[in-house]
């Protein structure tokens, strides 16, 4: 058992990075890696899931995407709108960027639309997509050293692991991409005080939730705060990039 624990800490010794907001992380997979699996998951959701045919939409999602992406020096990121109604969005290392039909029901203007498409972004920008392929690669060793070592069911250890560190884990990274998401849309002239109120749209879209602490996500209540009390950072950002000539006119 020293051999395979001392073989861990070296790879968290070794592997380690800092995210964006300065936190640390694990990773255990390149950046080459996360790219294609990125453009294959992509290219897969392509073959199930039909594009929209509506052309305003496309165009509509196309120009908040573009607005953001310009902020992070990326002019060739692919994006589809997917016709779906479910109430979701994603962005993949690659340059992928996936807005369902269903979101648009619910971010009801371009601000509010930018604040999604922003905090997908900054999940990418931030590497959560390989710290998560990290996180699960470091829970399933530690999970097979500890049951052979104690002879315990190591379904016991898989779910102690994702109550007490993978969710926790989950929920730091969505925090942090509402956070850069912020940054990322008011630096693009989008209104960041937008992004609280998709939150509260979301909260009255429907649909029952589990308690905070078994869910990936923090509550919309947690995020709502945590994005009001950001616009302090964010506020000065949309105001420099307004007066620099930054207004999207995305209709």
């Amino acid at each position: 058992m020293r051999p395979a624990l001392l073989s861990s800490a070296v790879l968290l010794f070794v592997a380690c990075a800092t995210s964006p907001l300065g936190r640390n992380q694990v990773m255990l997979v390149s950046a080459g890696q996360m790219n294609q699996m990125g453009v294959a998951a992509y290219r897969d959701m392509q073959q199930k899931t039909p594009a929209t045919k509506n052309s305003k939409a496309s165009a509509y999602v196309k120009c908040v995407a573009d607005a953001i992406t310009r902020e992070v020096g990326g002019d060739d990121w692919e994006v589809t709108v997917f016709e779906d109604k479910a109430v979701n969005a994603f962005a993949l290392p690659g340059g992928k960027i996936g807005v369902y039909t269903g979101m648009l029901g619910v971010a009801k203007n371009p601000s509010q639309l930018a604040a999604v498409i922003g905090h997908e972004v900054s999940h990418v920008l931030a590497n959560h997509g390989a710290e998560r392929v990290s996180e699960g690669m470091l829970a399933q060793g530690v999970t097979q050293v500890a049951a052979a070592s104690t002879g315990y069911d190591p379904r016991l250890f898989q779910l102690a692991g994702d109550v007490f560190f993978l969710k926790p884990h989950s929920r730091t990274q969505e925090s942090e991409a509402d956070l850069l998401g912020l940054d990322l849309m008011a630096r693009a002239g989008f209104d960041p005080s937008q992004a609280a109120e998709l939150w509260r749209n979301m909260s009255q879209s429907g649909g029952g939730k589990p308690p905070e602490i078994l869910s990936t996500h923090p509550s919309d209540s947690t995020r709502i705060a945590q994005l009001t009390e950001r616009m302090a950072t964010a506020r000065p950002l949309y105001e420099q990039a307004r007066a620099s000539g930054k207004k999207p006119s995305c209709g």
